[in-house]
């Protein structure tokens, strides 16, 4: 039986755990730390977090104070759209690495592609920052490298320069959105796909489609959007700061959706919004 410490192998050998607990939204501070040591006394193994959810420093927190051994963790971090040079890559990672309170991280991935302030050439800001990962990722300071909210023609460009190629594209994959060509080019190029905001960051709750299943299988609604993004395969990231619904969100191995079931989730359109187009995103 899987649970939360049941894996994925990414394409380097790397094992990351099939869930992982996401902190985007979740206030820096006491929220934060005490969701965290929440997320890791219930079991959860893997933390996702980002330079831009200015949590870190909490997270490190948390981590210290639960007990749990660092190698038993697999910690994600993100390079923010203002550090998109080899030099502030590398500057703002250790500066990630203080915070967190760790000398590595499992897995670094570049935020978004096409941020506003290197609109005009993010392909060469690309280039730079994944070269700037690159050499963390070869002095072991990062186990894995990957990106974020990457469409294929920000793949295909990455492709040129790239000497270790993306173990991951992290996408707003919720019911109602699959990204299915941005998706099928990441497996076709060996990345493992994580899921943001699985719970279409709240909205879930008032699709009605969603409520008949929960009724159904007897299980709660994020229970079974975390269930249908297993089953895809792709690894969520459910964020909670109310420790029951944070013991609620990993208890997702006990069963299965049947088929039919599973195609009518697929067939939910736009039910929790569309991902955002990274080349017209404002920040």
């Amino acid at each position: 039986m899987s649970n939360l410490t049941s894996s994925y192998t990414l394409t380097n050998g790397v094992q990351i755990p099939k869930i992982g607990f996401g902190t985007w939204q979740t206030p820096d501070g006491q929220t934060a730390v005490s969701a965290v040591k929440e997320a890791l006394k219930a079991g959860y193994r893997h933390i996702d977090t980002a330079q831009a959810y200015g949590n870190e420093g909490s997270v490190g927190e948390a981590i210290q104070a639960s007990g749990v051994d660092r190698s038993d963790l697999f910690l994600t971090t993100k390079i923010w759209n203002s550090n998109h040079t080899y030099d502030l890559t590398i500057s703002s990672f250790e500066e990630s690495l203080k915070k967190l309170q760790t000398d590595y991280v499992d897995l670094l991935l570049i935020h978004w592609p096409n941020p506003i302030a290197y609109r005009d050439d993010w392909e060469t800001a690309n280039a730079e920052t994944w070269r700037a990962m690159e050499t963390l990722y070869k002095a072991g300071k990062v186990r894995a490298i990957g990106v974020s909210n990457f469409r294929v023609r920000h793949l295909e460009a990455l492709k040129k320069t790239a000497t270790v190629q993306p173990m991951i594209n992290q996408l707003f994959l919720a019911p109602g959105e699959l990204e299915p060509e941005t998706a099928q080019y990441s497996r076709e190029h060996g990345m493992l796909l994580e899921a943001y905001s699985p719970l279409g960051t709240g909205k879930i709750f008032s699709v009605p489609e969603m409520q008949e299943l929960a009724d159904k299988y007897q299980r709660s609604i994020p229970q079974i959007a975390l269930r249908w993004s297993l089953q895809h395969g792709f690894l969520p990231l459910p964020k909670s700061v109310h420790a029951e619904y944070i013991q609620q969100n990993a208890q997702v191995f006990d069963f299965e959706l049947a088929n039919e079931d599973m195609a009518a989730i697929d067939a939910l359109d736009g039910v929790v919004g569309h991902a955002q187009d990274p080349d017209t995103a404002t920040f």
